[in-house]
């Protein structure tokens, strides 16, 4: 299974495309940050994000797309920002049927760590060692969109699996 991270922000949004299955050694397929600059008008931000968020999926073609779930910042133009971002992910992956998850920050850190209250440096480590880096992708954003990609690979399979025999089970039950 191949999956695409988004570590969503207007300013920079890290993506991320790893490719494994649960149990099985992961591999990096690529990363990097997507930027825009904060003088150019919101409009412009969001196209551009969509436009290169297009390339990446039309270059690797993932079988899904992890998005980090916004959660309650202080401050709120920050989080319109992520959320507007997000949501640029996420339109992109429907455009092209490719399903997609979102899964907050302590899932991936869980995920990823063992513990939702995981440190960066925790969680960079860990990724670093689950994809066999000699060190930890840089910057931050790419660290964090790849492990939304492996959340997503280890516990959203687990979570369509479990959807799947609930809904067998609930249909034999007719």
């Amino acid at each position: 299974m191949r999956v695409l991270g988004v570590d969503p922000g207007l300013t920079r949004c890290g993506i991320g495309v790893i490719e494994g299955a649960p149990g099985r050694q992961l591999h990096l397929i690529g990363t990097d940050v997507i930027r825009t600059p904060a003088s150019a008008d919101i409009g412009a931000r969001l196209l551009q994000l969509e436009l290169e968020l297009d390339q990446w999926l039309t270059r690797h073609e993932p079988d899904a797309v992890a998005v980090e779930r916004v959660f309650s910042q202080h401050n709120v133009r920050t989080v319109m920002g992520t959320a507007q971002a997000g949501a640029v992910a996420i339109v992109c992956a429907a455009r092209r049927g490719v399903p997609v998850a979102l899964h907050t920050p302590s899932e991936v850190k869980a995920a990823v760590t063992g513990n939702g209250r995981a440190g960066k440096e925790q969680v960079a480590e860990m990724v670093s060692r689950l994809l066999q880096l000699a060190e930890p992708p840089r910057p931050a954003d790419c660290t964090d969109a790849l492990a939304l990609a492996i959340c997503h690979l280890w516990r959203g399979t687990a979570q369509q699996r479990l959807a799947a025999a609930a809904q067998l089970a609930a249909g034999g039950r007719r």
